[in-house]
C-alpha cells in the first residue's frame, strides 16, 4: 500500500490539470462523395491521431482552434481548425506526400518531407498482403534505403538471429523504438563468420509483422535526441491502432530451384506464417486495445552438393571390419593384435599395405602405416556416397509464435490517456555444423562409426512490457512511460559427443546460454507555440536505464575435457586421452562447446540521461532545430552530444535540408563480459578452439589488449526534397559523411607463443587462440540515398504507386591501427585488426541497392512487382588472393491478387522470380566442396526461387 499510494496521489494530481476539450467527429469522403477508409487524422502540435473506419467516419479529441491535418495516399492533404464538434471533410485528388511522423522530430506534426532529416515511411500492411516476404527482416531488406539484412549459415546462434544494419555501419549503430520507446538488443553477440561480427543487435523477428502499422526510418545520427546505438540511425515501429476489424493471414510457400535439394533441383525450405490480428474499441472517447498472434514455422534447406575431402583412413577401414564382426572396437585402440587379424580381412589393402601391418612390432609402428586415406574404397565398401558427408549449408530449421498488443485507454474528458504495449515471443531452432568425418580426433568412432552432423538446438525467449500516461497539464504535452525487455538465449546440443569421455559420453547436451535485460523509465515533455515565429517546439525530459547481462552454465559434460582416467582436467598434471594416432580427444560437446562455471556471470549497470531539444519555424520557410544530450553511465561516466539540422523551403515544392551531430556508443555488457570458448573454422576449413576473453582478463593484459571505451562519432548530411503536384512525384535525395572514433571490433585469433603463463591459461580455457573485443581503428562511411515516389490515380478506382529508391555507401578504416605497444613489439598488429575483419567492415554487404517497386491496385485486384539490384560483395579472408569479389545481381518479386469479396483476398507470387544466386565461390574458398557460395559475404541470401501462396480475410 505504501508504494501504490504515491502513484495513486500522482495521476490525480497529473489528470485533474489537463485542459477541457471535446470530441470532433465526421466523415471524410473523396470528390465523388465516397467514404475513404484509413485517412490519417491528426491534430497538430500534439501526438494524438487516428484513423478513418469503413464509413469514412473518424472521432479525435480536440480544442477549438486547433488544426486537424488530413492525409491519404492519392489525395493532397488538408490541414483544417476546429471550430465546432461536427467537421466533414472532402479530400481532393493529388499525391500525398504528408505522412505525419514520429521520430526524428518531436514536433508532433511534422511530416516526412518537412523534416530537417531523412525519414523513410514504410506501410507494412501493404507489404505483408502483397510482397513476399513475412519475416520483418526480410521485409525491410528489400524495401528499405540503405537497410541490410540476410540470413546466415554455419554461424551457431547467428543462425537465428539475422543482423541488420543501415548505412553499412555495424548492427549495433542502429536504434531501434517501438511506438516511439527504445526495444532492447538481443542477448546474442556476433563472433561467428558473419556481417556484424563482434556487434549486439535488435532481434526484429521477435515482433510480429502483422502487428505493425507502419515503421518509420530515420537515416541519420540521432545519438543526440535518443542516445546510445543511434549513430547510424533509428528505425521505429508503430503497431497497429485498429478496430472492431479482424485480420487473419496465412501464407505458405517454399523454394523451386534449380540449385534445391543439395543441387538437384526440386522443392526445399517449406514455411509456413499464420497470422491474426484484430482489436477493440474500449469505451467512448477512441480507446482501444489491439491484439495480434503468429505462428511460423520454416524448413532447413541445403545447397550443399557433396563432400570432396577425406572420410576414411585405413584404421578406419580396420574398425569396420572388427564391428562386423562383433568385436569391442572400443578397446581396438591398444589391440595390437586385434588390428592385425582384423586388416588382414579388409578386401581392398594391398599386399603390401598387409605385410607392413602384419610386420608392425608397436601401435606406434601402425600408427604411420595406418595413417593412409581409403575414402573412395571404404565408401564402396560401406555402400555410402559422398553425400552422406554432407553438411547442412543454408537455411537452418525454425518454429516459434509471437504475440503483440496495443492499448490505450482515456482517463477523461480532459484528455489523460493511459497506454501500454507488450510481446511474447518463444522460437526454436535447429542448425548444424560441420560434419564430423571418422578419421578425425574429434569423432569417437565407437559411438559413430560413419562419422556424425552434430546440431545446435536454441531456444530464444522475448518478452517486452511498455507502459505509460500521458496528457497535458496546462499547454504543455506530458508523457510519462516505463518500458521492459528481455531477452534469452538457450543450446541444447543434440547428435554430437564429448569425444574425451569416450563410450560415457551423451549424445545432447545443456551448454548454457545468456540472457539480457533492459528497463527503461522516461518522461518526456513538449509544447509547441504556435504563435512564436511560425511555429517553435519544446521538449526536454530524462531516461534512466537498467541493463543486466547474464551467461549461465551448461552441465559439467558439455564444456569439461577428460583425462585418462575419466576425470575433468583442471591442472596441467592429468594427461589427454588420445585418439589411436595420438592427437588429443578435444573436450565439450562436439559444434557447441558449453558455457564453463568460470564463464557463468551476472553483470548489470544503469545510465541516466537528459536531453533538450528545440524546433523553431522562424518563418513558413525556414526550419533550424537542435537538440543536446546528457548521459552518465555507472561504468563509463558521462557524454554530452549535439545536433543541428535545417531546412529551407526554396518553394512550395522544393525544400533543402542539412544535418550535422555528434554521437556515441557505450560499449555493450555483451562486448565487456561475454566470455566463452566455441569451435570456429578457418577459411580453409580447420577447426580452431578459440576462447573469447574479457578485456580485463589476465589473457588479455599478457596479450597487451586495452580496455574497453566508448564510440564516439561525428556526421553531417545534406539533401534535398522535392515533389510534382501536377506528376504526382516526390523525391529525396541525401548525401551523408559519419566519421567513428574508437570503433569497436571482434580481433583475430592469438596463439599463446612461448609464454608458458599464456599455455596454462589457454589450457585451463580448453581454447588453442583468442580473441577480444576492442577499440581497434576508426572509420569514416560515406553515401547517398535516393529516394523517388510516384502515386496517381488512373479511374475506376485504380490507382498506380512507384517507389525507386537507391543507396550509394562506403565505409572505410582511416588511420592506423590503434595497437598497443606490447602487439607492436609482438607483431601482432595484424591480428589485432586482421584483413578478414576489414572485409567484414568494408565490403561485406552490398555497398549498392537499387529497389524499383511497382504497384497496380483496382478494386479486386493487385499486382506488386519488385526488382532489387545488389551491389558487389568480397569474401572474407586474410589471404589476399583469395579475396574473391562477386558481382552484381538483380532480384525480381512478383505477386498477384484477387478480391474474390470485400472479405476474401487470394495472392500468389515469387521472391527471385528467375532463380538468381550469387557469384560461386572460387576453387580456394570452396572448403573441398562445403561451399559453392560464400557463406561471409552474402548479398541476398542462396535460397534461389521462393514460390507463395497467400489468403487473406478481413472482416469488419
Amino acid at each position: 500500500m505504501k508504494k501504490i499510494l504515491p502513484v495513486l496521489s500522482f495521476l490525480i494530481i497529473f489528470t485533474s490539470g489537463f485542459s477541457q476539450e471535446m470530441t470532433v467527429t465526421g466523415t471524410v469522403t473523396d470528390d465523388t462523395g465516397e467514404p475513404l477508409i484509413g485517412v490519417s487524422v491528426a491534430v497538430k502540435g500534439t501526438t494524438r491521431g487516428t484513423t478513418t473506419d469503413f464509413d469514412g467516419k473518424y472521432a479525435i479529441d480536440a480544442s477549438s482552434g486547433d488544426i486537424l491535418i488530413f492525409s491519404y495516399v492519392g489525395f493532397e492533404s488538408k490541414r483544417l481548425t476546429v471550430n465546432t464538434a461536427s467537421l466533414d471533410v472532402q479530400m481532393d485528388p493529388g499525391v500525398a506526400l504528408e505522412n505525419v511522423v514520429v521520430v526524428g522530430s518531436r514536433n508532433p506534426s511534422r511530416t516526412a518531407t518537412e523534416t530537417a532529416v531523412p525519414v523513410d515511411v514504410i506501410d507494412v500492411s501493404e507489404l505483408t498482403s502483397q510482397g513476399p516476404q513475412i519475416n520483418l527482416n526480410q521485409i525491410l531488406n528489400y524495401v528499405a534505403p540503405s537497410f541490410s539484412s540476410n540470413t546466415q549459415t554455419i554461424s551457431d546462434g547467428t543462425d537465428h538471429v539475422d543482423p541488420a544494419s543501415l548505412r553499412g555501419l555495424g548492427p549495433d549503430q542502429v536504434l531501434v523504438l517501438i511506438n516511439g520507446k527504445r526495444r532492447h538488443t538481443s542477448s546474442l553477440i556476433n563472433i561467428n563468420g558473419t556481417f556484424g561480427r563482434g556487434n549486439v543487435g535488435t532481434d526484429l523477428n521477435a515482433i510480429p509483422a502483422a502487428a505493425i502499422e507502419r515503421i518509420e526510418v530515420l537515416r541519420d545520427g540521432a545519438a543526440a535526441q535518443y542516445g546510445s546505438d543511434a549513430i547510424a540511425g533509428v528505425i521505429n515501429i508503430i503497431l497497429k491502432k485498429s478496430v472492431n476489424e479482424l485480420t487473419v493471414i496465412a501464407t505458405t510457400g517454399a523454394n523451386f530451384s534449380k540449385n534445391a535439394e543439395e543441387q538437384t533441383g526440386g522443392v526445399d525450405g517449406a514455411t509456413t506464417n499464420i497470422s491474426a490480428n484484430y482489436g477493440l474499441p474500449l469505451g467512448e472517447d477512441g480507446g482501444f486495445i489491439n491484439f495480434t498472434g503468429d505462428f511460423d514455422y520454416r524448413d532447413d534447406y541445403n545447397r550443399m552438393k557433396e563432400w570432396e575431402g577425406t572420410v576414411f583412413n585405413a584404421y578406419n577401414a580396420i574398425e569396420n571390419v572388427a564391428s562386423a564382426n562383433g568385436y569391442d572396437i572400443s578397446d581396438l585402440f591398444t589391440d595390437i593384435d586385434a588390428i592385425k587379424q582384423y586388416g588382414a580381412q579388409v578386401p581392398y589393402f594391398s599386399s603390401e599395405l598387409q605385410g607392413d601391418i602384419a610386420a608392425a612390432g608397436t601401435i606406434q609402428d601402425l600408427q604411420g602405416i595406418l595413417d593412409t586415406d581409403v575414402t573412395d574404397q571404404e565408401l564402396a565398401a560401406r555402400g555410402l556416397q559422398r553425400t552422406d558427408f554432407n553438411m547442412r549449408v543454408g537455411q537452418s530449421a525454425l518454429r516459434g509464435g509471437r504475440f503483440m498488443a496495443n492499448f490505450s485507454l482515456p482517463l477523461d474528458d480532459n484528455g489523460t490517456e493511459l497506454y501500454s504495449f507488450a510481446g511474447i515471443s518463444s522460437r526454436a531452432g535447429n542448425a548444424a555444423g560441420f560434419y564430423r568425418m571418422p578419421n578425425e580426433a574429434r569423432t569417437y568412432t565407437p559411438a559413430y562409426i560413419n562419422g556424425f552432423l552434430p546440431e545446435i538446438n536454441s531456444k530464444i525467449k522475448d518478452r517486452s512490457l511498455s507502459a505509460g500516461i500521458k496528457g497535458k497539464i496546462g499547454e504543455w504535452n506530458v508523457d510519462f512511460s516505463n518500458t521492459y525487455g528481455k531477452n534469452a538465449f538457450d543450446y541444447e546440443i543434440s547428435n554430437t559427443s564429448n569425444a574425451s569421455m569416450l563410450n560415457a559420453s551423451p549424445t545432447r547436451f545443456d551448454a548454457g546460454g545468456f540472457a539480457f535485460t533492459q528497463n527503461t523509465t522516461n518522461l518526456d515533455i513538449n509544447r509547441f507555440f504556435e504563435t512564436v515565429f511560425s511555429g517553435l517546439n519544446i521538449a526536454f525530459g530524462a531516461e534512466h536505464r537498467f541493463e543486466n547481462y547474464e551467461i549461465t552454465a551448461g552441465e559439467l559434460a558439455s564444456y569439461a575435457q577428460y583425462d585418462v582416467n575419466g576425470i575433468p582436467i583442471t591442472n596441467d598434471s592429468q594427461v589427454a586421452r588420445t585418439d589411436f594416432f595420438g592427437a588429443p580427444r578435444p573436450g565439450g560437446a562436439q559444434v557447441f562447446p558449453g558455457f564453463a562455471e568460470a564463464n557463468a556471470l551476472s553483470r548489470d549497470r544503469t545510465s541516466i540521461a537528459g536531453y533538450f531539444d528545440a524546433e523553431a519555424d522562424f518563418t513558413e520557410r525556414f526550419l533550424v532545430s537542435f537538440a543536446t544530450r546528457f548521459e552518465n553511465y555507472s561504468d563509463f561516466g558521462s557524454t554530452i552530444n549535439f545536433k543541428v539540422a535545417t531546412r529551407l523551403k526554396v518553394t512550395d515544392n522544393l525544400n533543402l535540408r542539412a544535418a550535422a551531430n555528434t554521437g556515441f556508443r557505450a560499449p555493450s555488457l555483451h562486448q565487456l563480459y561475454f566470455n566463452s570458448t566455441s569451435t570456429i573454422f578457418d577459411n580453409q576449413g580447420n577447426p580452431q578452439e578459440v576462447g573469447t576473453f574479457s578485456n580485463d582478463s589476465r589473457v588479455a593484459k599478457l596479450l597487451g589488449i586495452p580496455k574497453l571505451k566508448e564510440e564516439t562519432s561525428r556526421s553531417i548530411s545534406v539533401g534535398f526534397t522535392a515533389k510534382i503536384p501536377d506528376a504526382g512525384i516526390s523525391i529525396t535525395v541525401d548525401g551523408y559523411f559519419v566519421a567513428i572514433d574508437d570503433r569497436i571490433v571482434y580481433t583475430g585469433q592469438f596463439q599463446p607463443g612461448d609464454n608458458e603463463e599464456l599455455q596454462l591459461l589457454f589450457s585451463q580455457a580448453n581454447a588453442s587462440r583468442a580473441a577480444f573485443f576492442a577499440n581497434a581503428i576508426d572509420t569514416e562511411s560515406k553515401g547517398l540515398d535516393m529516394v523517388i515516389t510516384h502515386k496517381t490515380l488512373l479511374g475506376n478506382n485504380l490507382q498506380l504507386k512507384n517507389d525507386l529508391s537507391a543507396t550509394l555507401s562506403q565505409t572505410r578504416r582511416v588511420g592506423d591501427i590503434k595497437a598497443s605497444s606490447v602487439l607492436e613489439q609482438a607483431r601482432q598488429v595484424d591480428t589485432y585488426f586482421s584483413e578478414e575483419s576489414r572485409i567484414y567492415l568494408e565490403e561485406a554487404v552490398p555497398r549498392t541497392k537499387i529497389n524499383l517497386t511497382n504497384n497496380l491496385s483496382g478494386e479486386r485486384f493487385n499486382i506488386f512487382l519488385r526488382n532489387v539490384f545488389f551491389g558487389k560483395v568480397t569474401e572474407a579472408t586474410n589471404i589476399i588472393e583469395n579475396q574473391q569479389e562477386f558481382g552484381t545481381k538483380l532480384v525480381t518479386d512478383l505477386s498477384l491478387g484477387y478480391k474474390f469479396t470485400p472479405e476474401i483476398t487470394f495472392t500468389v507470387g515469387a521472391n527471385n522470380l528467375f532463380d538468381i544466386y550469387p557469384d560461386r565461390a572460387i576453387e580456394a574458398n570452396r572448403s573441398s566442396g562445403r561451399f559453392d557460395w560464400s557463406r561471409r559475404a552474402q548479398q541476398f541470401g542462396i535460397g534461389g526461387r521462393f514460390l507463395f501462396a497467400r489468403i487473406s480475410l478481413k472482416l469488419k
